[in-house]
């Protein structure tokens, strides 16, 4: 594999594209340490609050620590993400946006264009939003006011610089899928993921449990090679195409497969449930009253209770998002408009109940392996004590996305004739 990495290295368009894509990806990781104006930076650094747990630490961890920092880019990719998903769940209780992503290339790039004012709006609301919550988190710490002057000229000149700093952060994404390797706003959450990884391994390192120093690397290796059977993982099912004429030609039957994979949901599940369970712990912390502490120590995120809600809401999520993104009753009306059937399967509405069955056998597995992989470090810190400060959720987007990257290698090698990664 090192072998064939170090042949595609010595294609020109290719190394090209790598070296476009490191440089727009150092950029980012430059701007994450780049403070905002208008904010202390020595009340940021002696506040030890801001590393916390919950949904802040969450979130700061696909922030790569940027917003920890209050840096320009504190917001990250999160808000057009989280438009995306909105634009797709919205897909399907409205109908023009339905109409507009049946359109092929000119509706989807209308959805872009509405993903892309959503994302401002967002991040320009949790702009605001963190400038109270920074405010708010100063005021009960000795380290000093974050935000010193807070006043409306500041908070506006601050929210402007988080909001452009998304901005920012979105056309550099687009850059990357247009020019660099593909993938572009996966590759930066995987950056951020990616460069917490020095600190977990240094909390390895230091750890005093050498059990847990001798262990965890065997754990580790087999935590990636699950991950990557499963993500791997999918149901063939064939599909035979009946010979056609098109006005005085005759296209020529064949068979093929439709194939469904058994965590069709991804990682969206894993981020909805670990978003709504770290949301009473940080409430307690911004509240930080008796009731409130009880709060938020009911849902450490070390806690059984908070293992078990989390399960319980990713095996949830992830029916509901696998729903949402694969209708069964809209593949068998493709594959019968054009001419295609499952043998043994009539078309219509029997093929639309058997892919749907079929798609309820393979959720039930793939739900319990996101909340298997997700449950895994809160586990292993309750038997050893030490946290590595990297979570199920990271595990499976880095593995994901370097898996998707692997695979847009191996097509653009395969154009010119060179020996891909991927063995058949």
């Amino acid at each position: 594999m090192i072998n064939t990495i170090l042949s595609a290295l010595t294609v020109r368009d290719i190394r090209r594209k790598v070296g476009f894509t490191a440089l727009i990806l150092l950029l980012y990781r430059l701007g994450a340490h780049l403070y905002v104006p208008g904010v202390n930076v020595a009340a940021i650094k002696g506040n030890a609050s801001l590393n916390g747990s919950g949904i802040f630490g969450f979130l700061n961890l696909f922030s790569g620590g940027a917003l920890s920092q209050l840096a320009i880019f504190a917001l990250g990719i999160m808000p057009y993400i989280t438009a995306s998903i909105i634009l797709q769940l919205l897909q399907v209780v409205v109908p023009s946006l339905e109409k507009l992503r049946q359109e092929g290339e000119v509706g989807q790039a209308r959805l872009t264009q509405y993903t892309r004012y959503l994302t401002v709006g967002l991040a320009f609301a949790q702009s605001i939003g963190y400038v109270f919550l920074f405010h708010s988190i100063s005021s009960s710490s000795s380290s000093g006011a974050i935000i010193p002057a807070f006043d409306p000229q500041h908070i506006f000149l601050i929210v402007v610089s988080l909001t452009a700093g998304t901005i920012l952060v979105m056309w550099m994404g687009e850059l990357i899928t247009q020019h660099g390797i593909g993938n572009g706003i996966s590759l930066m959450i995987f950056a951020n993921i990616v460069s917490r990884l020095p600190g977990a391994a240094q909390t390895w390192y230091n750890s005093n449990n050498q059990v847990f120093k001798v262990v965890l690397p065997f754990l580790v290796l087999a935590v990636v090679a699950a991950v990557v059977f499963v993500q791997e993982g999918q149901r063939r099912i064939p599909v035979q195409y009946a010979k056609r004429v098109i006005g005085r030609r005759m296209t020529a039957g064949g068979q093929t497969y439709l194939p469904l994979r058994v965590n069709m949901a991804g990682v969206i599940p894993v981020i909805f449930a670990a978003s709504l369970m770290a949301f009473p712990s940080t409430l307690g912390q911004i509240i930080n009253t008796g009731w409130s502490r009880s709060l938020e120590h009911f849902f450490s995120p070390n806690g059984w209770h908070y293992i078990a809600g989390e399960a319980l809401l990713i095996v949830i999520f992830t029916y509901f998002y696998t729903a949402v993104t694969f209708n069964p009753v809209e593949q068998a009306d493709n594959l019968k408009k054009m001419g295609g059937f499952i043998p043994g399967v009539r078309p219509g509405r029997p093929t639309a109940e058997f892919l749907d069955q079929i798609l309820a056998r393979l959720t039930f597995p793939g739900a319990l392996y996101l909340a298997a992989v997700a449950a895994l470090p809160a586990i292993v810190y309750a038997r050893t004590g030490q946290n590595f400060n990297f979570g199920g959720t990271s595990i499976i987007i880095v593995i994901g996305v370097a898996l998707d990257t692997m695979k847009q290698l191996e097509a653009q090698l395969m154009m010119r004739n060179y020996e891909g990664f991927l063995k058949s």
